[in-house]
Formats: structure tokens, sequence, C-alpha cells
């Protein structure tokens, strides 16, 4: 797609959920907080969040550290499965591990899913077309989402949203400028997390 500037496309995973799911426990509005203060000197013009309360909790909470930015709810920016692979589409020494966790999708997720991330990527991914000015917009979402948009920046299979795994408050940014293959910048990055309150939401054997 042709455009004239570049955006910076900010993703991050919402802080860490209390255990019904109403909201955020304390850790994660500690990391929401840290977060926003961390983006405090970006520019960005808007902050998008999926209808999910953790996810609306941990925008409203970065929204608080910035200046002027406009928060809006997007059904786009939820929790949904982007792609359902076939067998055929995924590595034969990894395809039973994949299909078991995705047997237990939903019909509604099967038909949707995919619909709102071929969306996600019109809206939040590739060069700004309608503008002359850099943009940097914030998506305060779910691990599915952040894996479907950086596999989609790499090139990479549609499968390959699985695997990879993002923690709570963890900040990924891509890319999007003219003439160029978009870029990874930062990926699940913590450093404005103290020690205690990172790798949460991540799988435990995983933590470095």
């Amino acid at each position: 797609m042709t455009g004239t500037a570049t955006r910076y496309l900010y993703l991050a995973r919402h802080g860490e959920a209390a255990p019904d799911e109403s909201g955020l426990t304390d850790a994660g509005r500690r990391q929401a907080t840290l977060l926003g203060r961390r983006l405090s000197d970006v520019p960005l013009t808007a902050v998008h969040h999926g209808p999910l309360p953790r996810a609306a909790e941990t925008a409203r909470l970065v929204a608080d550290e910035l200046d002027g930015v406009t928060v809006c709810g997007s059904e786009i920016a939820g929790d949904y499965v982007p792609h359902l692979p076939e067998r055929d589409e995924l590595p034969a020494e990894s395809a039973d591990f994949y299909l078991d966790f995705l047997a237990d999708a939903s019909d509604e997720e099967r038909e949707h899913g995919p619909a709102l991330a071929r969306e996600a990527l019109r809206r939040f991914a590739g060069v700004v077309t309608d503008g002359d000015r850099d943009r940097h917009e914030l998506v305060v979402t779910h691990n599915f989402l952040i894996a479907w948009l950086v596999r989609d920046a790499l090139h990479a299979p549609k499968w390959r949203w699985l695997g990879l795994n993002h923690a709570n408050a963890a900040l990924t940014v891509i890319r999007y400028a003219p003439g160029r293959a978009a870029s990874v910048l930062l990926s699940n990055d913590m450093r404005h997390l103290p020690a205690e309150l990172r790798w949460t939401g991540f799988p435990p054997e995983l933590h470095v």
C-alpha cells in the first residue's frame, strides 16, 4: 500500500488480570501505570483497547500518564483466535500440539476471529495513507493479536502466530515505513517493569 508517512504501532498486552477477569490485580494496575510512564514521551495520537475489562482498565491507566490522548475501545483489538490452521499448514512435529490447543475454539471464534484479524491488519498495520505526518498509536490488547501482527510484520505463514508469547504490560513496537518492509523494533520488552512485575502471564517454563 502506498503512503507518505511512517506508522509506529505500539502493542501491549493488558496488565495481570484478576482471577475472575473483572479487571486487573494490584500488580496489573502497577504494570499499566508503569507502561504509561514508559510511553509518556512518545507522541501518541490514540490508545485503542479491546472490549474486555482487563484491556479497558489497562488502557485507562496508561492514558492517565499521557497528555491529551484519545482512548477508544474496539472489537478488533479484542481477544480472539486470528487464524485456525489446517493440519497441512503446520510442521508435522508440532501439528498435534497446536491442533489440540485450538480444539476448544468455539464456533463463533472460528467464524468471526479470522475476519476480525483481517480488519486489524487493515486498521492498525501498514504505512500512513491518509496524511503526511508520522503516526504513533498504541493498541492495548491480548497475546493472540500481538502475535498475529508480529507474524504479519515478519511475513511469516499465517499459522505462525502460534508459539509467540507476550507478558503482561510488555511492549512491542512495529515500524511501517514507506518503501521498506515492516520492522519489529521491540518485542516483549519489559524494561519499564521491576523484576517482581515481569513475566506475569507468560508460560513459567519460558521465564528468563
